[in-house]
């Protein structure tokens, strides 16, 4: 008769545990079908329309439901952030976060990390390294995950929201993997591996993952590396089927550059995107680089973000620099911060772009100079950590 008891009281305890979302996971907003309420000592709390997140707190001090609907806006809006802030201005202006991209080797720089763990400033992070195969499966079956660990805490301890990067990618792949003499079925198990247990290690932990990286070259062909030839067009399909399961929860993206103007690149994407919709893949977004080079933002920007959202994808800007030749004019410093102001201003324009990400905020730890002989002077912050002209040109497209 107790074992009995004791096993109906379980059947009512596990659904409700099993609805509850994670500290620092989703748990409301537009769209969203997950669930509603928090583990103990969190608080579901409004962040925008689109997003509400489990925040540390007492559950006396709000409800632990967030009010969502499909059909439109919630019918409250959270009231605007105090102070200013990249990242409290795109949220009161309806974005989900402005963020920033950093490194692991940065993290002992107090001076920029002062900068970085402000949230006012930015309400993301991405690691630009740490996630990456190399880093996280250098043998294989072999992980480790310290250095992702460091980026995905940092964010934690900030109220960040985390961006994982990357699953699947041609470049910083360990050997094992690039000079692999695999079969279809051994590749597929790799990369079914590889996935699952990167995306797994950080579940509950991270808003979107850029699952497969730079799949195109610039002419809209498939890049020939040792997914593609071994696999062809499959392994896109592999590797978002194995971070679904890993991480229901967590959005999955593609990610590219040179998809933001019209041309073969975008149109081979959104191929892509729209086949990978009508076969049941799971695919949630899209990620656009937006590597520039100041004074030639394409054109057509919005309208290529209109047509991935018009499927009913998300969209973000996910490694915004905009380079020049150094030392930098001041000409084309004034120039930048016009270029700063556009790209973003298309995000702003599209409602489904959820946010904006730079590819490191300061010039001190930027990856152009090192990558293109000659130039630099790419982020809105310089070398000195000083706000550049690029800063306020960010700020006049999110209060525009």
């Amino acid at each position: 008769m107790k074992l009995s008891t004791s096993f109906t009281l379980l059947a009512a305890v596990i659904p409700f545990a099993l609805a509850q979302s994670p500290e620092w996971g989703q748990c409301g907003g537009i769209g969203w079908t997950g669930a509603t309420t928090c583990v103990a000592g969190t608080v579901c709390t409004v962040q925008n329309a689109y997003y509400s997140q489990c925040l540390p707190g007492s559950a006396s001090s709000a409800p632990a439901t967030t009010p969502s609907s499909p059909s439109g806006p919630t019918s409250t809006a959270p009231p605007a952030p105090s102070g200013t802030g990249l990242n409290a201005l795109a949220k009161a202006a309806g974005k989900l976060y402005f963020g920033t991209a950093t490194d692991n080797g940065e993290l002992s720089d107090t001076a920029y990390t002062a900068i970085l763990d402000n949230n006012k400033e930015f309400g993301q992070i991405t690691p630009a390294n740490s996630m990456k195969w190399d880093a996280t499966e250098p043998t294989r079956g072999t992980f480790t995950f310290s250095g992702g660990d460091q980026i995905a805490n940092l964010a934690k301890t900030n109220g960040q929201l985390l961006r994982g990067h990357n699953c699947v990618w041609y470049n910083q792949l360990p050997s094992w993997v690039s000079n692999g003499q695999f079969t279809t079925a051994d590749l597929t198990t790799v990369i079914q591996n590889h996935c699952s247990t990167l995306v797994s290690h950080y579940k509950g932990q991270v808003y979107s993952w850029d699952v497969v990286n730079e799949p195109f070259n610039d002419d809209g062909t498939w890049r020939q590396d040792v997914f593609y030839n071994t696999l062809g067009t499959s392994y896109v399909s592999i590797a978002l089927k194995a971070a679904r399961a890993a991480d229901p929860n967590a959005k999955l993206y593609i990610n590219d550059y040179n998809i933001e103007q019209s041309g073969a690149k975008a149109t081979a994407m959104l191929n892509l995107v729209k086949q990978l919709i009508a076969d049941g893949v799971p695919i949630d977004g899209v990620g656009f680089q937006c590597h520039f080079i100041v004074g030639e933002v394409p054109g057509t920007f919005q309208t290529v973000l209109e047509q991935f959202t018009a499927l009913g994808l998300e969209v973000a800007i996910t490694e915004l620099d905009i380079r020049t030749t150094t030392p930098a004019s001041q000409s084309a410093l004034a120039q930048q911060q016009k270029d700063y102001q556009t790209v973003v201003q298309a995000c702003m324009n599209v409602e489904k772009c959820v946010g904006v990400t730079v590819w490191d905020f300061t010039d001190k730890y930027s990856w152009v100079p090192s990558t293109f002989s000659g130039q630099g002077a790419a982020c809105p912050w310089d070398q000195n950590l000083v706000k550049k002209p690029a800063y306020n040109g960010i700020v006049a497209a999110l209060t525009s």
